[in-house]
């Protein structure tokens, strides 16, 4: 199991979305690509490093604006808004880190979400370059003519295109994450996550680790707004609102941190179980605030981390019961 390209196979299923005929399955097919980024950036610093971020929205808001801007104010192409973003995300996240990784624990997390409230106030104040209340609607699409001069792929809608661009790029930035968690670097995130006085003990720099990887994380968190900004053709000062940092926090624990695919699964479970049950009822909060409830009781490693152990019960049963 251990040997499959996973990356590459979740990449091949998810872009076959298009091919079921519905603007719908590809719409909610691009929502959770793009969370589910937002998601796994979160989970390099919750669960690998051991840090509890209540303000990771301010870096998804910060790379949407960015993008935004680029784009619509200054008239500049995708391929420089998007890296652009996602080096912004970082840059923040490095300035606000440095402040953020000398306190631990509760105080840590609460610092997080001053700086994203920071963050989130100027979105909202800042008229002349941000837009204020209103936001920067009409955040233009990126030109996707040249996807319809692949073979197989002409045809689609504009919609289509993009969640393909969109499939792609999450792709790249997840086997990135993917190999710095597999990493050295990534291990001694994990040794931070599990004993940071022994790690420091060892001789390991614990603030810079972890100063890295919150970095890090802001850049992919950027990489992820930018792409939202787009999709929803317009972004907002609710971007880098708490609510958000709540709504990843969830995904992130829901799916299961630690676990390299389970803020992804997170991302889709939350993001389809929101659909379905806005379209029922409309004590929603209600109703999906139970079934969260329910869902983490049941599944108290998050569904991916509660599975892989199941299994792995299983499995050692199996090989005692075989052995004499």
């Amino acid at each position: 199991m251990r040997r499959i390209p996973w990356t590459l196979v979740v990449f091949a299923v998810a872009f076959c979305v298009p091919w079921l005929g519905s603007r719908f399955y590809t719409f909610i097919a691009t929502d959770v690509a793009i969370l589910a980024l937002f998601a796994l950036s979160l989970n390099l610093l919750l669960g690998y490093t051991g840090l509890v971020s209540f303000g990771h929205a301010a870096y998804f808001g910060i790379g949407a604006y960015t993008s935004a801007i680029m784009m619509k104010s200054l008239g500049l192409p995708f391929w420089l808004a998007w890296p652009a973003a996602g080096l912004a995300g970082g840059l923040f996240a490095l300035v606000f880190g440095f402040f953020c990784v000398r306190l631990t624990k509760i105080y840590f997390a609460m610092l997080t979400l001053a700086f994203a409230q920071i963050v989130w106030a100027v979105c909202f104040k800042w008229n002349d370059v941000t837009g204020g209340e209103q936001g920067m609607p009409n955040v233009p699409y990126p030109a996707l003519d040249w996807i319809g001069a692949i073979p197989g792929l002409d045809g689609f809608r504009v919609g289509d295109r993009f969640y393909f661009l969109t499939v792609t790029l999450v792709a790249l930035a997840v086997a990135v994450l993917r190999r710095i968690v597999q990493s050295p670097f990534g291990r001694i995130l994990t040794l931070i996550r599990e004993n940071p006085e022994r790690a420091e003990f060892i001789g390991v720099d614990v603030r810079r680790y972890q100063l890295a990887a919150f970095a890090i994380a802001g850049v992919f968190a950027g990489l992820a707004g930018s792409l939202f900004g787009i999709f929803n053709r317009g972004v907002f000062p609710d971007f880098a609102y708490w609510t958000k940092s709540a709504e990843v926090l969830i995904m992130t624990i829901l799916g299961g941190m630690g676990h390299f695919w389970g803020p992804a699964v997170g991302a889709a479970a939350l993001t389809i179980l929101n659909l379905q049950i806005t379209a029922y009822t409309q004590y929603w909060p209600l109703i999906l605030g139970g079934i969260l409830i329910l869902l983490l009781f049941a599944f108290p490693g998050g569904l991916v981390g509660t599975t892989v152990d199941i299994a792995r019960r299983l499995r050692t049963r199996g090989r005692d019961a075989g052995r004499p």
